[in-house]
């Protein structure tokens, strides 16, 4: 089993670069985590404690479950993952199976801030995109997906995206094996980043062979 983490600023292409890797390997061999469904349930909080929720700190994560998910997948055990709704700020009654696969890519924009994490990922990505384009991108999914107005998405991004970013989120920069500048846009660093998995893979069969 290989597993991959994938961070990067919001909005820089993280979910289109998850895509593109997935597509690219053979079919149902890829289980992926996404970090945004480890956010604490604050669905009984009043809408204006909910806008002042900062989700791009570290603390804002339940790092045990997400970490005890990972342990259980890694040994071969299936997973109740949450789902969470940015509109309500808390967790659905229903969950997400996961089960192990050949692959687990971990996705989020904090994941490498976590040290116990950080261990478990055997490939550290980081999605690197100029700032002006992520924050462009940020406005539209908060007017989009999150229920947010434009002035409330500039609030949001000058209170807590931008700064939280340069404090948590770009330094992680120098735990990444491989940066990816563009995010999705970059199909030649996403074409080596598969190749390299597809070898650890066919190393993988190899040893299990010899074996």
């Amino acid at each position: 089993m290989l597993v991959i983490g994938i961070a990067g600023g919001s909005g820089s292409g993280k979910t289109t670069v998850v895509k593109k890797i997935v597509e690219a390997l053979p079919k149902d061999s890829v289980a992926l985590i996404t970090q945004d469904s480890y956010y604490y349930d604050n669905g009984d909080l009043p809408k204006e404690e909910k806008l002042k929720i900062n989700f791009d700190h570290p603390n804002s994560i339940e790092w045990s479950l997400l970490t005890q998910h990972l342990l259980q997948l890694q040994h071969g055990k299936s997973v109740e993952m949450p789902i969470y709704s940015y509109v309500t700020c808390g967790r659905a009654k229903e969950t997400q199976t996961v089960s192990p696969k050949k692959v687990i890519i971990v996705e989020g924009i904090l994941i490498m801030t976590n040290p116990e994490v950080r261990k478990m990922l055997d490939i550290k990505l980081f999605v690197s995109t100029d700032s002006d384009e992520r924050l462009m991108r940020i406005i539209r999914r908060d007017i989009q997906q999150r229920g947010r107005n434009y002035e409330d998405a500039l609030t949001h991004y000058a209170t807590f995206v931008k700064p939280m970013h340069q404090q948590f989120i770009e330094p992680t920069k120098l735990h990444a094996d491989v940066i990816i500048p563009e995010g999705g846009n970059n199909q030649v660093a996403i074409d080596m980043v598969v190749s390299r998995i597809k070898l650890n893979l066919a190393q993988e069969v190899t040893v299990g062979y010899d074996i």
